[in-house]
């Protein structure tokens, strides 16, 4: 058994590196179903993650610290959505300055805080079956929020796709001159997807601060929020392929790591480099390909893509 001794600590790595991606990615998806595009998701997850490592340093509470992580996420969500769906400004332009208002906002909450560590997020302990090799420790040993993520993938996907309310979602985003005409409230429906985004991206982002690096650091973050935009392009707006795909994009972050330990003979610079470059990657493979993000995109965030369509 000792020659798959590495078999749980690599996995266990991907995992810890994917479930910031998975709630920021299935928290967009929802924003994007109804058919807004919020690119500010840096910047709450920034937020989140400040909110909650300082929640989490002066309270000790936990608990407390991602609630008040998610408040912080949506509370940037709301004031993208006053700007777009109230005061009609543009959606691209707002995101982009609502990403460089979180990083200055992040730093500015977090600048007592730099570098202090704080204890990790605990983990699950089944006495016996955590013990179990590979098995125990990847399945029963996990956190909170890694076990949330899963959850959170399986409710967006039966929400969108098996009740009324996920169905008149995807009709706002579709067509939303359609689903005003037989009387839904177009902008309530999406100020509140909109907002469930963000609370998603500040628990994300209390993840990175809590668990997968428990200190605060600024921009700390790294391009994780642009990567899960690219995600959901890559998921075709599906909750269950936006897992896969952070799973994915969590392994190619991590083999930097381990291609390092094994001494791969390569500039460290280019392996920190290869998430970005997957991600520009597939952007570029996925855009040649219209058809596919016609037949699965909303129609609002679709013409983005293809101004044509």
């Amino acid at each position: 058994m000792s020659g798959f001794d590495w078999i749980v600590p690599v996995i266990l790595t991907v995992i810890t590196a994917a479930t910031p991606l998975v709630f920021a990615a299935i928290g967009e998806l929802v924003t994007e179903k109804s058919g807004v595009l919020n690119l500010g998701v840096e910047g709450m997850m920034l937020v989140g993650a400040v909110t909650g490592f300082v929640t989490a340093t002066v309270t000790g509470n936990y608990f407390l610290a991602v609630a008040l992580a998610a408040v912080a996420g949506g509370f940037m969500a709301f004031l993208f959505g006053i700007l777009t769906l109230s005061l009609m400004a543009n959606q691209v332009a707002t995101g982009l300055a609502l990403t460089l208002f979180g990083v200055g906002l992040s730093a500015l909450m977090g600048q007592e805080f730099v570098g202090e560590p704080v204890a990790s997020l605990s983990k699950l302990n089944i006495p016996g079956i955590s013990d179990i090799p590979i098995i125990g420790p990847i399945v029963f040993g996990q956190d909170g929020l890694v076990y949330l993520s899963f959850v959170m993938v399986a409710l967006v996907s039966w929400f969108l796709y098996k009740t009324k309310a996920g169905l008149i979602l995807r009709a706002v985003g579709d067509s939303h001159d359609a689903a005003h005409s037989i009387g839904y409230s177009v902008i309530g429906i999406r100020y509140m997807a909109v907002i469930f985004g963000g609370a998603m991206s500040g628990i994300g982002g209390a993840y990175l601060s809590l668990a997968y690096t428990p200190m605060w650091a600024e921009n700390m973050t790294a391009g994780r929020g642009w990567i899960a935009l690219a995600l959901i392009v890559f998921a075709t707006w599906k909750p269950g392929l936006v897992l896969v795909g952070a799973y994915m994009f969590g392994g190619i972050t991590i083999l930097q790591l381990h291609a390092q330990a094994a001494g791969l003979d390569l500039p460290s610079q280019v392996l920190s480099m290869l998430p970005y470059l997957a991600t520009v990657l597939v952007l570029v493979l996925i855009s040649k390909d219209q058809s596919r993000i016609r037949k699965h995109a909303p129609a609002c965030i679709g013409k983005i893509f293809h101004p044509a369509a």
